[in-house]
């Protein structure tokens, strides 16, 4: 759960007797072998303070994996893991740039802070005290009731208390980024979101809307009539975001946007074509990245890139060429999925290191390779999956 700081906790932790007491334990270790005998040293010095510091301090070397220039940041637990990466956030504030925003669960700031950038006026709002007086440490502002105005006006971003469902604002884009979790575990169910989706999408229908989810939601249960855009980062997928019609291009229901952390992203639509090839695999298997696979969107990153698939219903890819920027696997040979001749196959071959990837079939890859008995030490990689009815092993260079 994490330490549970109040908002005297933020006041101190922003002052500047905090900020020199944060300095002085970030010199510590804090690891885990270490943090009981670090946490008494603090204790010996700060009291009651030494919780609030040594997490602060811990989560902020944890933030840095995600958040981008948070050095100075302060965060709960709970915020830090539901909070946007830079990357994302930065994504979707370009879409809105030059927009009125209201982001009704602005939480501790993280989506703000890259609204504020390319926003002419932002409002977060939330029902978190805590959380909203961290919001304003990181981003140097102040939260108020709702209601009442700012009295910095060089300033684009208004914090405010005020429940999600009840709209606050006008004239804006509202975003909103409900919890995931219900009963302590994690929901695929929109209703069972905070707020609950239906309800928020009831409470604004008719405005300009984004709202992020998480990518396993069952989007077919929500007849959604404007953009569902699948959001990777450096390989992993990220979100879900519904965009209202208002805020996306005609005609486009599903988009995946694949994003790196060290360089500029891509998207692909469902308005471009899908029309591929049916054809004998060709040299290599390529394996599209998640947010492809989440939006339904194979069949169009294939055509975009002279690739088709291995079978119609299954995700892998093949071509002769590998498109820049993914990860593809050199087809070494083709084999009927029987253990005892794919065994002797891998023996002979020496193989050791062995990854494998299966879709379409069920199979445990980390049972089958014990079972394989490999001593080899020339690595390769497998990708088990189906054709037509038949389960098929590729045996592949590893890249």
């Amino acid at each position: 759960m994490g330490y549970r700081f109040t908002r005297d906790d933020v006041g101190y932790l922003g002052s500047a007797t905090g900020r020199a007491a944060l300095a002085e334990v970030d010199r510590l270790a804090l690891t885990a072998a270490s943090l009981l005998k670090d946490l008494e040293q603090v204790r010996r010095v700060h009291g009651d303070l030494a919780a609030a510091l040594v997490e602060t301090v811990r989560l902020r070397r944890r933030a840095t994996a995600k958040l981008a220039d948070a050095g100075e940041w302060l965060f709960t637990d709970d915020a830090l893991q539901q909070a946007t990466p830079t990357a994302v956030a930065r994504h979707r504030a370009a879409r809105l740039a030059g927009r009125a925003v209201h982001d009704l669960t602005c939480s501790i700031g993280a989506e703000l802070v890259e609204l504020a950038r390319v926003c002419p006026a932002v409002v977060g709002s939330d029902l978190d005290d805590v959380r909203l007086a961290i919001a304003a440490h990181n981003l140097g502002q102040r939260w108020l009731p709702v209601g009442e105005s700012d009295a910095s006006p060089a300033r684009n971003v208004l914090l405010a208390k005020a429940d999600a469902l009840r709209p606050s604002s006008r004239d804006t884009v509202v975003i909103a980024d409900p919890a995931r979790r219900a009963d302590g575990r994690r929901t695929h169910d929109p209703a069972k979101l905070q707020p609950p989706l239906p309800d928020l999408l009831a409470a604004y229908r008719g405005r300009d809307l984004a709202v992020k989810c998480a990518p396993g939601l069952d989007f077919d249960r929500l007849d959604w009539p404007g953009e569902i855009e699948i959001v990777s980062l450096d390989g992993a997928v990220r979100e879900a975001c519904l965009w209202s019609q208002g805020l996306t291009e005609p005609s486009v229901t599903r988009r995946a946007t694949v994003l790196s952390s060290t360089g500029a992203g891509w998207s692909i639509t469902d308005t471009e074509p899908d029309d591929i090839d049916e054809r004998a695999p060709g040299e290599w298997i390529i394996d599209p990245d998640g947010a492809v696979v989440r939006a339904g969107l194979v069949r169009h990153y294939a055509a975009k890139h002279g690739l088709w698939q291995l079978d119609p219903r299954i995700a892998y890819l093949t071509g002769d060429a590998v498109p820049e920027g993914v990860r593809g696997f050199r087809i070494l040979d083709r084999l009927d999925y029987r253990e005892k001749p794919l065994r002797a196959e891998l023996h002979r071959r020496d193989c050791g290191p062995l990854e494998i990837l299966t879709r379409g079939v069920d199979i445990d890859p980390d049972a089958l390779r014990s079972r394989l008995k490999l001593r080899g030490s020339q690595p390769h990689t497998l990708v088990i999956t189906r054709i037509g009815r038949t389960p098929t092993v590729f045996l592949c260079a590893t890249p």
